[in-house]
C-alpha cells in the first residue's frame, strides 16, 4: 500500500487557478474569448436579458473558455512528447483546436439568437 497523500484542497485550487490565469496570459485565443465574454455581459446588462438569456450565456462562456483550456493543455503535452511533425500528433492538435472552433460558433449562433432580436426591438 502506497502513502500518496494528495495536496489539501486549497492547493489543489491554486494549482487550477494557475492554470487558468496561465493560458489568459499565454493564449491569444483565450484572450480573445474573454473580450468577447466581457462584451457580452456588457451587452446583457444593456439589454436587460433575461436569467434564462444569462445561464445560456454564462454556459456557453463556460463550454469555449474549458475547451480551449484543454486544447492548451492537449498541445502542450504533444509538444512535450515529440517536436518531430507526427500525422497523430496533427490530428491530436487539430481536432482539439476543432472542438474549440464548434464551441464558438455555436456559441456565436446563440448570442445573434438573444441579441439580435432585442436590437432590432430597439431600433424598430
Amino acid at each position: 500500500m502506497t502513502n500518496d497523500k494528495k495536496p489539501p484542497i486549497c492547493k489543489s485550487f491554486g494549482y487550477a487557478f494557475e492554470g487558468i490565469f496561465t493560458c489568459i496570459k499565454k493564449e491569444r485565443n483565450m484572450k480573445i474569448h474573454c473580450v468577447m465574454a466581457v462584451l457580452v455581459v456588457i451587452a446583457g446588462l444593456i439589454l436587460k436579458i433575461s436569467s434564462i438569456e444569462w445561464c445560456v450565456c454564462l454556459a456557453l462562456f463556460g463550454l469555449v473558455m474549458a475547451l480551449e483550456h484543454v486544447n492548451t493543455a492537449i498541445e502542450a503535452v504533444v509538444d512535450l512528447v515529440t517536436e518531430e511533425r507526427k500525422p497523430l500528433a496533427k490530428i491530436a492538435k487539430d481536432t482539439a483546436a476543432g472542438a474549440v472552433l464548434i464551441a464558438a460558433i455555436m456559441a456565436a449562433i446563440a448570442g445573434l439568437i438573444i441579441f439580435v432580436p432585442k436590437i432590432l426591438g430597439i431600433l424598430a
